[in-house]
């Protein structure tokens, strides 16, 4: 009996110290689960943030490329006299690029003729007076500068939501260029195919929280304070009010939660989680949007409610197993836990893989990425960047700009940072970079970036090379200094062609009168060979004034280059220079008169003879450019070379490197004429044998169309 009462009270105490461990457990478990479900809320949340900054990127990044694609546009228009017709070509050249971005409609806007020249793609245009609610579209757009793009507030219309680009084609901006953007083709190749988790989606909401993209069509262009209610009127929704109106509209970046009725078809007290951020859409006027990430909290709990429940059946085994020894209850207790792990850390793996996913945008991009902190001092920098720089992104973390950028770049761009960290807006410069023997020139954004308070923690930097840009805009400037030396020469030709014709006629005359052989005579035909060579001058002036003159014709380029070198050959003998012909013989008919083209290469020939005094090499090739297919013609020499200060004067009329009395300098002048009147281009590029670690030499490129 004894012995039974002792079994009894061992069983009551074993039965105890099992309630005791379950409670126990049971509060670990409680308290662990909470835990593990506050810490993979935040982690989830931060990684919204993360995929909502990417998203904030990419438009910003599409709306830079309309930007950029406009002033494009206004430059080819601008180029010529304003003709709808002759613009056209380049219209559609514009859409072929823009077109995915949007850009539905291009228009040419006559404010103070009230029209406006309508552009389609793929259609002709047509002019039509302008209507009353296209001039109230336009009618806040003001002129900021030359090279400034005007961006309107969303156009919220029956047909969707509009957006318009613009910006002045005339300084008095009575003529205006504009781009007609559809929101939901802008923003649909960006968000549509957003997730976090796994129904998580992004929307958008302007700077006057209306919807300008949300997975209920219903919601897009109206406000989103009021599409919710009116929806599910019996509801509050003062928390994601809150947070749009407190934190979104003022342009802030953060992550909370709040509650909603609807998440794809669902309805019914759902817990979201969201992370914003803004989207800067222009500066001047000021204009701001807000991107936003939202999951429900439910994909969250539910790994973690799992392995909440699993940890309570294991308990419960425990009670079961707990009279074969405590030892027992660690063992399963510890394996549990470690599941419990290991699902956590699946769960964030596939979080750090979305972050991957965006991280790698801008790995991947061809833009110089990086962010710095007060100093200057590198916080992170992509692999672009690094390796433009001979260094990888490791190397640079914590050193200064100066130590990729020269020290005046460096300075001038930590005045930009201190800049963003004193107002907290964002600033732009373009600045000329010197690596080596190359000059490039940068075209850099600096962004803040801010914590949840909004205290600028850091300034993001992207910059991208537009040094082919900056030359374009070089070659244009050159081409319309050229044409107004055309039409200058070509009226100082007429006038100076009537005397001078008068003189010829009076020395022919005076010569019948005089007796040849005699010093008189001599002098006159003295006289007349000065004037015939003055005619020859002026000659060539009033041809390359006539140059846009005459439709154009097709020659054979090889058989044009064969003739020349036929003329030139005994002389390149005779000042022994080695010929170096290599003719393509796969080059279809050029666009040109042969005879036009042959006074262009006998130029550059001569020009190659007269550079290499004492003999050398001169390398004629032929060859078609891959991706334009037009013919490309090569003059390469190795002589003395044109000095960097003369090379933006080359082709200008009576200029000349040649010494006094050996040239005219109408060569070149007459050359660019010719070439493109036909729709060519020639460049020249050119080292001195003074130049160090330079082989001297000049280098003549021309392409011509050819007839495909």
């Amino acid at each position: 009996m004894k012995f039974s009462g002792i079994r009894k009270s061992i069983f009551i105490i074993v039965c105890a110290t099992a309630v005791i461990f379950l409670a126990a457990g049971g509060v670990l478990g409680l308290w662990s689960a909470g835990e593990m479900k506050e810490l993979v809320v935040e982690q989830f949340n931060e990684q919204q943030l993360v995929i909502a900054r990417n998203v904030s990127s990419l438009i910003e990044r599409e709306l830079s490329f309309l930007k950029k694609e406009i002033l494009l546009l206004k430059g080819d228009i601008s180029a010529k006299p304003y003709n709808p017709d002759k613009q056209y070509q380049y219209v559609q050249k514009s859409f072929s690029r823009v077109l995915e971005s949007g850009v539905w409609r291009i228009e040419i806007v006559d404010l103070k003729g009230r029209k406006t020249c309508i552009y389609m793609p793929h259609k002709q245009q047509y002019e039509q007076e302008m209507l009353e609610t296209r001039l109230q579209d336009l009618a806040s757009f003001k002129v900021l500068d030359d090279n400034s793009v005007w961006i309107s507030k969303p156009q919220i219309k029956a047909s969707g939501i509009g957006l318009i680009l613009a910006m002045p084609l005339t300084n008095d901006s009575q003529r205006i260029l504009v781009f007609d953007v559809k929101v939901s083709w802008f923003l649909v190749p960006i968000i549509r195919n957003i997730r976090s988790g796994k129904t998580g989606y992004a929307w958008l909401i302007d700077e006057k929280g209306t919807f300008l993209s949300h997975p209920r069509a219903d919601f897009v262009g109206k406000s989103a304070f009021k599409a919710r209610h009116e929806k599910y009127s019996s509801v509050s929704y003062g928390r994601i009010n809150f947070i749009q109106k407190e934190k979104m509209l003022k342009n802030q970046a953060g992550t909370g939660w709040y509650y909603s009725f609807w998440h794809r078809g669902i309805t019914g007290k759902i817990k979201k989680l969201i992370a914003y951020c803004p989207v800067n859409i222009s500066e001047n006027p000021p204009q701001k949007w807000s991107v936003a990430v939202v999951a429900p909290v439910s994909e969250i709990e539910e790994s973690v409610h799992r392995g909440y429940l699993m940890n309570f059946l294991m308990q419960g085994l425990v009670i079961m197993v707990i009279l074969l020894g405590a030892s027992s209850i660690v063992f399963f207790e510890l394996r549990w836990t470690r599941i419990l792990e290991k699902k956590v850390d699946k769960r964030t793996d596939a979080l750090k893989k979305s972050e991957e996913k965006y991280r790698s945008l801008v790995e991947s991009a061809e833009d110089f990425i990086f962010t710095v902190d007060s100093e200057g001092n590198f916080q992170s920098v992509n692999s672009f960047t690094a390796n433009f720089f001979g260094a990888s992104p490791d190397e640079l973390i914590g050193r200064g700009l100066s130590s990729i950028f020269p020290e005046k770049v460096a300075e001038e761009q930590l005045k930009y940072v201190r800049l963003v960290y004193r107002l907290g807006k964002s600033t732009r410069d373009e600045f000329e970079l010197k690596i080596g023997e190359h000059e490039t020139w940068i075209s850099a954004n600096f962004m803040p970036m801010k914590d949840q308070e909004g205290i600028v923690t850091g300034v993001l930097c992207i910059a991208r090379d537009v040094t082919e840009n900056k030359n374009l805009e070089k070659q244009l400037i050159n081409a319309e200094k050229l044409a107004s030396m055309g039409t200058l020469a070509a009226g100082v030709a007429h006038e100076i062609n009537n005397p001078l014709g008068v003189m010829l006629g009076f020395c022919d005359l005076l010569l019948r009168k005089t007796e040849k052989g005699t010093q008189d005579f001599e002098d006159l035909k003295t006289i007349e060979r000065q004037g015939l060579h003055c005619k020859q001058v002026v000659e060539n002036l009033l041809s390359f004034a006539r140059l846009g003159e005459g439709d154009s014709e097709y020659c054979d380029l090889n058989r044009c280059l064969r003739d020349i070198i036929n003329v030139v050959k005994h002389t390149l003998e005779m000042e022994h220079i080695e010929l170096d012909l290599r003719l393509a013989e796969t080059i279809p008919m050029v666009q040109g008169d042969s005879r036009q083209l042959q006074q262009v290469f006998i130029n550059l020939i001569n020009n190659a003879i007269a550079a290499m005094k004492d003999g050398g090499i001169l390398a004629v090739h032929t060859y078609i450019e891959r991706f334009s297919r037009k013919a490309v013609i090569r003059f390469q020499d190795n002589g003395i070379g044109i000095r960097q200060e003369e090379m933006d004067h080359i082709f200008e009329p009576f200029f000349t490197t040649k010494p006094e009395g050996e040239g005219t300098g109408l060569g070149l002048f007459v050359s660019y004429g010719i070439i493109t009147k036909y729709g060519g281009s020639i460049k020249c590029v050119s080292n001195t044998v003074a130049s160090p670690d330079k082989q001297g030499g000049t280098t003549f490129t021309v392409k011509l169309l050819t007839k495909m």
